[in-house]
């Protein structure tokens, strides 16, 4: 059966970004952010992770892309939250590693209300294209903070920027994908204390 989209907005003096997430599995995939390069990540995440995903974003870039990109992880995280709190019992837990060229990347996940980030990863280029990908651990702390999950992310090796980055977001997708899969049953189900 159908279910609506989950459905986010968030309005500062910085930015404004709003969201349309759903597991409907059509890949109907929407990215604006004013980041072309942002807009690839975020448009792989989505597709391999199979959510079909509406995005627009605008932000101060003239100051800074920080303010966006951390703003969008935290869309993003809370997006992912109602859709736990929709769902009931999930697969809880979330795998992937995924080559590209010369890159290896891995994210593991645990859907358990308890927020946690293990970031590992060094990229040997500085920039892909004009992008800054040292900004891209501000992405996922804000995700995982405003989702509530334990989220570990890891490039096990990789000689290009571009490409590292773009095996960790499929990964980041894959793993999501596996991790809120409704098994039915409540949420407390989730949990050998009986609650998350």
């Amino acid at each position: 059966m159908k279910t609506a989209p989950i459905t986010v907005k968030r309005e500062t003096k910085e930015t404004s970004v709003s969201l349309s997430l759903s597991r409907e599995g059509t890949k109907q995939i929407h990215i604006a952010t004013g980041l072309p390069f942002f807009d690839h990540l975020l448009t792989s995440f989505a597709f391999h992770g199979g959510f079909d995903l509406s995005l627009e974003a605008t932000g101060d870039l003239m100051v800074d892309l920080h303010h966006t990109v951390e703003d969008v992880g935290l869309v993003l995280g809370d997006g992912f939250h109602r859709l736990l709190e929709t769902s009931g019992q999930v697969m809880r837990y979330g795998y992937s590693i995924i080559p590209m060229d010369d890159a290896l990347c891995e994210v593991v996940v645990d859907v358990c209300e308890r927020p946690y980030l293990v970031y590992r990863v060094e990229y040997p280029e500085p920039l892909a294209g004009s992008f800054p990908v040292s900004i891209l651990k501000e992405f996922f702390y804000a995700f995982s903070h405003r989702s509530r999950i334990n989220l570990h992310l890891s490039a096990r090796y990789g000689e290009n920027s571009h490409h590292m980055a773009e095996s960790l977001f499929k990964a980041f997708g894959k793993a999501l994908s596996q991790a809120y899969q409704p098994v039915g049953g409540l949420k407390e189900g989730m949990s050998t204390k009986g609650t998350l």
